[in-house]
This record gives C-alpha cells, sequence and structure tokens, in this order.
C-alpha cells in the first residue's frame, strides 16, 4: 500500500519511528519557518510538522498545499513539545516530523466546511456527498452502520442462520404499498415489480426445509418520504420455522441487547423488554410505537367532567365520546400566544379544539391548591375538587399545564398522542441515552376501512390468527386477534414480525376476508398456497430496519443521515439528478409509451 500506518492510529507508542502516511489535508496553519498539517483518514487525524531545517524541500512542497489535497508523506513519530499535547484527539500526545511530501491530487474549494461540523444546507450536503461523508459525523455514522451489519450477521450466523439472497426482481403483490414497476422487454406489456420485501419468498424458504433464514434486505416502496422513510431502504429480514411468539421475542431481544452491549457501550436499556398489549398503549399514549423514556400518559377524565356544566366536556361524553388529558410539566406559566400555538396544532391534528387548563403557583402542593391559580376557559364550570382530581389522574402539580381533548375515543388518543411527542421534543424529557426497547403484542389481526368499505390486514395478510379467535373469524373478523410482535424503540417501530400461516384453506379463508376473488387469491399467491400442500412447517419471522435502528443508535433525527446516498424528503437524488429522462429508443425497447400530466 502506499501507507504503513493509519494517520488515527498513531501514539506515543509510536515514538521514534518512521512512518509512511496517505490522506487529505484537514488543516493547514503556516508558523513562519514552520507548517503544521493535519493530515486525515478514516481513522482520524495527525499533525504533521514541517521544519525546513529537517527537510527544506518537503517544506517547500508543503507551502502549496490547501484543505483536501491528497498527499502522501514520511517522516519520525516525535513526543509534542510538553504543554501542546491535545487531549481532545486520540493522537494529541504525538507529531510527525516530515521527510519528503508528494501531492497525489489537488482539490477545488469545497462548497463547504469538510473540517468543521458547521450547518449545512441538506441539499448541498447530498449534492456533495462523497465530500459529505468526509466529515467527521457521517464517516462515523457509515462506521457504526457496518458494525451494526457485521454483528447481526455474525449474531445470526451463531445461532445456525443461513443467509441467503432472494430476487428483487418479482411479481407485483399487494403488500401494502405501491410497488415499483420495472417493464420487461422480453415479454411486452409485461411488468416485474421491485420487491417490497421478500415476505412470501421467505416463507416458501421455510417450505424449503432451511428452517433459519436470514438476509440485509434492500426493498423498494412507492410511497411518499419522511425523516424515517426512504423509497428504497434495508432490512434484516428474518424467518424461523418450528416457533412461536415467545421463541421469536427471546430471539429479537437477545440480538438487540448484545447488539447494544457490543457497538454502543455508553447506551443504557432495561432488560426484560416489557410486552405491551396494542389496546392498552392506544389508551395510554395514544400510538402504536410509544416513547417510553419518558412518561406523560394520556388520562380519561370523562367520569370527573361528565357533569361539570362545561358543554365541550359534558356533552362529548353524553354522546359516547371521551375526555382525555395529558400533563406538560412545567408549562403552567405559558403564555397566550404560546397557548395559542398547541390549540392551533392540535387543530391541525385532527382535534376539534384544546382545552388548557394552567396550575400556578409552582411549588405549591397540590393540596393547597386554590381556584384562583387555576387558569382556564373551563375554569369557572369546574370545582376546586375537580381540577385536583384532574391533575392527580395526569400526575400535574403546581406550575404543570394540562391539555385536554374532547370528541371520538381513536381520534383524541391520536392527537393527544401526537402532542404528548411534540411537547416531549420541546422540553427534552426523553433521555438520548437510553435506549426504550418494548414488545407491541395483541393487535387485532383485520382493521376496518371506511374509506373503501372493507377489511384489510392490520399488518399483512400472511400473519396468523389466535387459535382462541378463530371461532370468530367468518362472522366477527374485527374482534380476531393477530399473532404479531413489534419491536418499538424510542417512539419508533424498529420491527414488526409475527406468526405466520402455514395451511392453505386457513391463507385463502383470510383472502377471501380481505375481498380478494377465488382468481386473484390464485393469481396473485397461488405460488404460495401450492407450496403449503406440500408439508409447511409451522414458522415466524421478523424484519427489523436497519436504516431506523442506526439513526437511533448514532442520534440522529433522520434515516438520511446514515444512509450513504439517499434520496432527499421530494425523492430526488440530487448527486446523479434522478429521476431523469430516457432516450425514446429506451422507451419503445421495453414496448411501453409514457403518458405526461397536462
Amino acid at each position: 500500500m502506499l501507507k504503513d500506518h493509519l494517520c488515527g492510529e498513531l501514539t506515543a507508542n509510536n515514538v521514534g519511528e518512521k512512518v509512511t502516511l496517505a490522506g487529505w489535508v484537514h488543516r493547514r496553519r503556516d508558523h513562519g519557518n514552520l507548517i503544521f498539517i493535519d493530515v486525515r483518514d478514516r481513522s482520524g487525524i495527525v499533525q504533521v510538522v514541517f521544519n525546513p531545517e529537517n527537510a527544506r524541500e518537503a517544506h517547500h512542497a508543503a507551502e502549496a498545499l490547501r484543505s483536501e489535497f491528497v498527499i502522501r508523506l514520511t517522516g519520525k513519530a516525535m513526543p509534542r513539545p510538553e504543554g501542546t499535547e491535545n487531549k481532545k484527539m486520540p493522537t494529541g500526545a504525538v507529531e510527525i516530523l516530515a521527510e519528503t511530501l508528494e501531492i497525489l491530487n489537488e482539490s477545488k474549494t469545497p462548497p463547504f466546511y469538510v473540517n468543521e461540523e458547521v450547518e449545512v444546507d441538506e441539499s448541498l450536503r447530498l449534492k456533495f456527498r462523497y465530500l459529505d461523508i468526509r466529515r467527521e459525523r457521517m464517516r462515523d455514522n457509515i462506521i457504526l452502520r457496518h458494525k451494526v451489519v457485521t454483528f447481526m450477521r455474525q449474531y445470526l450466523n451463531d445461532r445456525g442462520f443461513l443467509e441467503i439472497e432472494t430476487p428483487i426482481l418479482l411479481k407485483s403483490t399487494p403488500e401494502g404499498a405501491r410497488d415499483y414497476l420495472v417493464p420487461s422487454r422480453l415479454y411486452p406489456g409485461k411488468f416485474y415489480a421491485l420487491a417490497q420485501s421478500p415476505q412470501q419468498l421467505k416463507q416458501l424458504l421455510m417450505v424449503a426445509g432451511v428452517e433459519k433464514y436470514y438476509q440485509i434486505a434492500r426493498c423498494f416502496r412507492d410511497e411518499d418520504l419522511r425523516a424515517d422513510r426512504q423509497m428504497e431502504f434495508t432490512q434484516l429480514d428474518l424467518e424461523m420455522s418450528f416457533v412461536d411468539e415467545d421463541d421469536m421475542m427471546q430471539l429479537l431481544e437477545g440480538l438487540f441487547s448484545s447488539l447494544v452491549e457490543t457497538v454502543t457501550p455508553g447506551k443504557t436499556f432495561r432488560k426484560p423488554f416489557p410486552r405491551l398489549s396494542f389496546h392498552d398503549i392506544m389508551d395510554r399514549y395514544g400510538c402504536d410505537k410509544p416513547d417510553l423514556r419518558f412518561g406523560m400518559e394520556l388520562a380519561d377524565i370523562s367520569d370527573i367532567v361528565a357533569g361539570c356544566g362545561f358543554g365541550v366536556f359534558s356533552n362529548t361524553v353524553a354522546r359516547g365520546g371521551v375526555v382525555k388529558a395529558i400533563s406538560a410539566p412545567g408549562c403552567g406559566a405559558y403564555n397566550k400566544s404560546q397557548i395559542e400555538e398547541l390549540i392551533e396544532l392540535s387543530k391541525k391534528l385532527g382535534a376539534a379544539g384544546l382545552v388548557p387548563i394552567a396550575l400556578g403557583g409552582e411549588g405549591v402542593e397540590l393540596g393547597q391548591l386554590s381556584m384562583d391559580k387555576v387558569k382556564s376557559v373551563a375554569a369557572k364550570y369546574l370545582t376546586l375538587d375537580q381540577v385536583k382530581a384532574i391533575a392527580s389522574r395526569t400526575g400535574a402539580g403546581a406550575g404543570d399545564l394540562i391539555l385536554v381533548v374532547a370528541g371520538e375515543r381513536e381520534r383524541t388518543n391520536a392527537v393527544l398522542g401526537q402532542l404528548r411527542n411534540e411537547l416531549g421534543a420541546r422540553l427534552n424529557l426523553a433521555d438520548p441515552n437510553e435506549l426504550a426497547f418494548a414488545f407491541v403484542v395483541d393487535f387485532p389481526l383485520f382493521t376496518w376501512n371506511e374509506e373503501d368499505n372493507r377489511w384489510q390486514a392490520t399488518h399483512h395478510p400472511f400473519t396468523a390468527p389466535r387459535p382462541e379467535d378463530m371461532p370468530l373469524l367468518i362472522e366477527q373478523p374485527g374482534k380476531v386477534h393477530g399473532r404479531h410482535y413489534d419491536l418499538v424503540l424510542n417512539g419508533y417501530e424498529i420491527a414488526g414480525g409475527s406468526i405466520r400461516i402455514h395451511q392453505p384453506e386457513l391463507q385463502r379463508q383470510v383472502f377471501r376476508i380481505l375481498g380478494h376473488s377465488e382468481e386473484r387469491i390464485q393469481t396473485l399467491f397461488g405460488q404460495l398456497l401450492d407450496a403449503f400442500e406440500y408439508g409447511a412447517p409451522p414458522h415466524g419471522g421478523v424484519a427489523p430496519g436497519i436504516d431506523r435502528v442506526v439513526a437511533i443508535l448514532a442520534g440522529e433525527p433522520t434515516i438520511r443521515e446514515v444512509i450513504a446516498f439517499p434520496k432527499n424528503q421530494a425523492g430526488l437524488d440530487l448527486l446523479f439528478g434522478s429521476p431523469s429522462e430516457v432516450t425514446q429508443t429506451q422507451i419503445d425497447a421495453v414496448h411501453i409509451s409514457v403518458k405526461l400530466p397536462e
């Protein structure tokens, strides 16, 4: 190689050695006769000194160096002069006294600072992603991702799993999102679809007797992007035969516990991972992936305010709705504009309105609270005992702000759940070094789609119903629970899994409930159903999202920060300029025409 040492590995133990380094000029400082260069490679940074008395030609060449030049040098590792050590750098005790210097390539002035962690517009970063990845933050994220994937592979290899690749070009089947279609040149009018997931393929591998399968799978979904979603993403896809839910959850808990302890030992978490009921967490947190690092749970206060005379509350309860509340700690002193902002936010989230109850007198015991310290449009309709009861149920104290929403239960839960997340972030209630894992179970197998007037699978149509709910499947599908298990972490779903259906007739029955005709069932799923006729074992699987896992471990707000070459929020690749037009010849070759919007 062109170098015999890495920049970031040099320590006081190397003093006296002659070393050859190669990398980028991170920073240049000219101190008269002496020129100091920080040289960077993937491993880190080391300081190099060019002294004309030691090597005149090298010193002369160093005068031309600028940021991001690619260089190769030789020199002797020396201890830094006393008092000049840099304890913030792993290499801060040594410097290299240069003897030779070779400029391997020059660099234009970068469009943003590579050697400083300053705020840079994301569009610019993505356009020059190859420069962005040189920056310390992105470099560390890419290395962390490598460590996570390497650990997952080794963990599963040690437990008898086989890594097997499955096709990316597949058949279009309903998986819950829009497919990316690829027209066939050899078969005019027919299309492949980019795999949304290897779901049917991994089940077929179980029928094939593989028993334990995994892969680091690339998946594709044509859907709107957000902070934790890309149109192409990576998941750890795995499936096992002869297992039940407990087996799968134990595997996941072992995998993620060991992963955190090995790759990010500074993070804290609790074992065993709690198992939470879907209906319970929807009622307590307003969403199926709660951030458990802080409280602020939703409290039902319907019984307290049912007859209070405040129409918003009493009329809602009379109509069969609910009145629920959360307590924002320390926000009782919010001013009018801050309160109005929260009211507008709740309306955007779907609430008819929001009723704040501010408890003044910070530091005062709840038992000593008086009505003159309570500020709310509902205050004149509430007694002091009712206010204290609301405060007690929400966990509020003097100086806190109670936020109340009234309406239909599902919508009320959803609005307060999103307000909880927003206030949790604003008030920094979550410890960034804590990882709050939990399993969510007891999902309904089906969800009613009001818009399409039909049942749809809560997760996907291959999930098995609970054996005890089988008698309800035909007449009362809405009461059937599935054998699901989601793994949630710090407000994100990082893995979704289930025990699968392995009996052909039961699978057909589920497809019928979802509204598929016999012809469509055979067309879309015939390959799976036919395979089930040849001795399919009981099996289950799960698919942790690698992008989300790495982003959480890295403390990043979006998965774009842990993907080497992501699309932006609009789905554009700013580096390559895609999607882009293709030639008419290419379009004709696949026997399609393009219809542009007017």
